[in-house]
């Protein structure tokens, strides 16, 4: 099943500063939530106490085949398994897990998933329009481009990708689609080259980024899972455990900042914010990794818990 070169080597983003707030002296659990193809998972376990164990949960099959493989020399102190953060709760009740040390939220979307044509998340290579995390389930970007109303598209492009010509693009599409279907990336990339103008389709990024940013997320339905996956893990955070969270775009870190401010207000506050302002890649690392570039980090701490007398 795993496509990916035994060569590759996955680059976290920020692990320096996720090992900073997260790895630990004393044995605790961590709970990498997107745990993707190992990369925070590997530096986590070789930065913390030997008595350490990490519990990793991703959608994607793949990337869970892939990191399994590459954490094998931690033995018992890896725990993988496939499955939406959204369940978090369910799954580490199932291991018999009820509260971990520290947290990790990683929103991006891999190397791997975005070189993989098969996937479909990468306008620059062509490739069946797929964009799920997990292929097994779900309806496909091609599901919802070829049968979404033409108003509901048009919200899903500017809400989720906030680009400005989403009612030419969703009109251009649904014009399309009564011709043929659209069923490849490269397909609707030619659409929105052509709904949109010739000044938008050379600028700085590409013309088709936040249509298909937006196809994404909805089709995976990140944004919706967000916000009640960040506080079911504060909820089974230990007194003075961490979570740390890395988004990509305006919409995710509006998340975390909103659900980490709301938790930390008193007269009762749950977290403590420990980041004021998001921590962004160094100048180094985002000319050696440009992914890095619009990644930002909060952080927030886990008030005692009270304990019942």
């Amino acid at each position: 099943m795993n496509s990916i070169g035994k060569e590759f080597k996955h680059v976290p983003v920020l692990g320096k500063e996720v090992c900073d707030w997260l790895a630990s002296e004393r044995p605790i659990t961590i709970l990498d939530c997107t745990v993707g193809y190992g990369g925070h998972a590997e530096l986590l376990l070789e930065s913390s106490h030997a008595g350490t164990t990490l519990i990793g949960l991703d959608r994607d099959p793949e990337a869970v085949d892939f990191c399994r493989q590459r954490l094998v020399r931690f033995g018992g102190r890896v725990v993988l398994c496939q499955g939406n953060h959204r369940d978090l709760k369910r799954h580490l009740s199932e291991m018999g897990v009820s509260t971990v040390g520290a947290v990790l939220f990683d929103c991006g979307v891999s190397s791997p998933q975005l070189n993989d044509a098969t996937r479909g998340f990468s306008f620059q290579l062509d490739g069946p329009l797929d964009m799920r995390m997990d292929q097994s389930t779900g309806r496909t970007a091609a599901d919802l481009v070829n049968g979404g109303d033409e108003q509901d598209l048009a919200d899903i492009i500017f809400q989720l990708g906030e680009e400005r010509y989403a009612r030419r693009i969703a009109r251009a599409i649904v014009r399309e689609r009564r011709h043929c279907r659209i069923q490849t990336t490269g397909q609707l990339v030619s659409v929105v080259a052509r709904s949109v103008p010739v000044s938008y389709r050379h600028g700085r990024i590409h013309c088709a980024t936040r249509t298909f940013q937006a196809l994404r997320i909805a089709v995976n339905q990140e944004l919706e899972s967000l916000e009640p996956s960040l506080r079911d893990a504060i909820e089974i955070l230990s007194g003075g455990g961490r979570i740390c969270a890395i988004s990509f775009h305006s919409l995710e870190d509006r998340t975390v900042k909103h659900t980490f401010k709301s938790l930390a207000q008193k007269p009762a506050p749950m977290l403590a914010l420990l980041t004021k302002k998001p921590i962004l890649p160094s100048t180094e690392e985002c000319e050696s990794n440009p992914r890095s570039r619009s990644a930002k980090l909060r952080v927030a701490e886990r008030q005692p818990r009270l304990e019942l007398s």
